[in-house]
């Protein structure tokens, strides 16, 4: 699919067909099937489901699941905003009502949001991936399009002729929570986009931790707006997860594990991932996995706190 299949010195994936996307052999019939035997994505998959149906199986879920959701929701955002830059205590982003007032403020009203928008998206993300992609990236950056009046809390830096699409050439990316490596051009951009949608429409028999995980990786990678990546990438993964029935209600914010494992780890984590090697794509798949399970226990909390009635 992309030159972050797991490969050797040839770059062909495990199957022996070419990875580039366009080249004159055709991809395998499923190339993120082999992810899921590389050694510990089992045990990470696992143990993502144990800690999410230990959410699911809680009895506040039965009445108050919306709050749990909802709560996660926010929980997420918050944390999101926190590896973009803005690492606001929880009570802060509840206190707050306008967005804009700061260059935090607004990674802070962008990743919320996405947040609120992802929610929305999982039915339209296997059959328009990149809609979606430029629907959360538009909705980042304020919901303005070419000079529209802006929303509350709106990046007003941004040109608004790049929201909502790809950079082109001569447009460099500015966020501060990619992988330790430069983003790739933007003909490389193209091609890559346009394989991982054509992956997420043809469907994988892959588990939806291994897939998010991808998904979320490559986007990094590539970087490819000029803004707000992190915060797009990171609700990629969890539209994934929710679409593919891990985690239907949301209710397993990964962003709380990225952030809770700290940015230093998080950009590691994906310097392995671009890597592009079997070894660094199990550590990514892994550290996914932690995160969503890190999240999940962040919502046992919370139902812990509504059957007190302490929140």
């Amino acid at each position: 699919m992309t030159a972050n299949t797991p490969q050797g010195n040839g770059g062909a994936d495990p199957s022996g067909g070419a990875l580039t996307p366009g080249g004159g052999v055709p991809p395998a019939a499923d190339p993120l099937l082999p992810l899921a035997d590389l050694p510990g994505v089992a045990e990470a998959v696992a143990g993502m489901r144990k800690a999410v149906d230990r959410v699911y199986g809680h009895r506040v879920m039965r009445r108050r699941s919306a709050e749990v959701s909802s709560e996660a929701a926010l929980r997420g955002a918050r944390a999101s905003a926190a590896l973009a830059g803005a690492d606001w205590a929880l009570e802060e982003v509840r206190r707050r009502g306008d967005f804009s007032a700061d260059p935090e403020a607004r990674v802070m009203g962008a990743a919320l949001r996405v947040s609120a928008e992802a929610g929305q998206l999982p039915d339209i993300w296997r059959a328009s991936p990149m809609r979606v992609l430029a629907r959360l990236h538009l909705v980042a950056a304020g919901g303005a399009p070419l000079g529209a009046a802006t929303a509350a809390g709106a990046d007003h830096t941004e040109q608004p002729a790049a929201i909502g699409r790809p950079r082109v050439v001569g447009e460099v990316v500015d966020d501060p929570d990619g992988p330790p490596l430069p983003p790739p051009d933007v003909d490389e951009v193209a091609a890559r986009l346009e394989a991982l949608a054509a992956l997420v429409v043809s469907g994988t028999a892959a588990p939806a931790l291994v897939t998010a995980a991808v998904v979320h990786g490559e986007l990094m990678a590539l970087r490819p707006f000029t803004s707000h990546n992190g915060v797009v990438a990171r609700a990629a993964e969890r539209i994934v997860l929710v679409g593919g029935g891990l985690d239907p209600k949301g209710v397993a914010p990964s962003e709380v594990g990225h952030t809770e494992a700290g940015s230093a780890a998080y950009r590691a984590a994906l310097g392995d991932y671009a890597s592009g090697t079997a070894a660094g794509m199990a550590r990514w798949i892994a550290h996914c996995g932690r995160a969503a399970e890190l999240g999940a226990r962040e919502s046992v909390a919370v139902c812990e706190a509504l059957q007190r009635g302490a929140a």
